[in-house]
């Protein structure tokens, strides 16, 4: 099973619309997970036209976003659970926060977003990611995205441009 994950695509305020690269990567994609600040609705209905879109609201999401989606979500895939915030908030670092919203709850990954900064790490067999963004790279060297494979294991990978 094959899972593109995105985070922070602000659009259209930080780009016209989905990268070329990004677009590429969606023909063949089984699950699309987005992880907050869409800024509009708008990309929601864009994606929805290359698969199944899960995903969160983020911090700077308008009414349409807020309304339809929620803060933090799990989504069952190919036998995996998947926790999804934007990790937003005060106190502690982007990446704490997002896992302290899964305390206590079965996930074998939590993706998150809001820092535009691509991570990859594994805390015991919890695989922690954050695609980065594909639109709005802000101080990082590339755009990025992630895809994220399901087989018998859980493995990711980020695609930067």
């Amino acid at each position: 099973m094959k899972i593109v994950v995105l985070s922070d695509t602000h659009l259209p305020k930080r780009n016209k619309g989905l990268p070329p690269r990004l677009i590429d990567e969606l023909q063949d994609v089984d699950l699309i997970i987005h992880a907050g600040d869409w800024h509009t609705i708008d990309v929601y209905h864009q994606l929805q036209a290359y698969g199944r879109v899960e995903g969160v609201y983020g911090n700077v999401d308008n009414d349409d976003v807020t309304g339809l989606l929620p803060s933090k979500k799990i989504v069952e895939a190919g036998g995996f659970r998947i926790g999804i915030t934007h990790g937003h908030g005060k106190g502690k670092t982007t990446e704490k926060r997002a896992i302290a919203a899964f305390e206590g709850e079965k996930v074998d990954c939590i993706i998150f977003g809001h820092s535009h900064i691509p991570v990859k790490r594994y805390e015991d067999n919890l695989l922690i990611f954050n695609p980065g963004s594909p639109t709005d790279k802000r101080r990082q060297k590339f755009f990025s995205f992630g895809v994220i494979s399901l087989s018998d294991k859980i493995t990711a990978e980020h695609i930067y441009f």
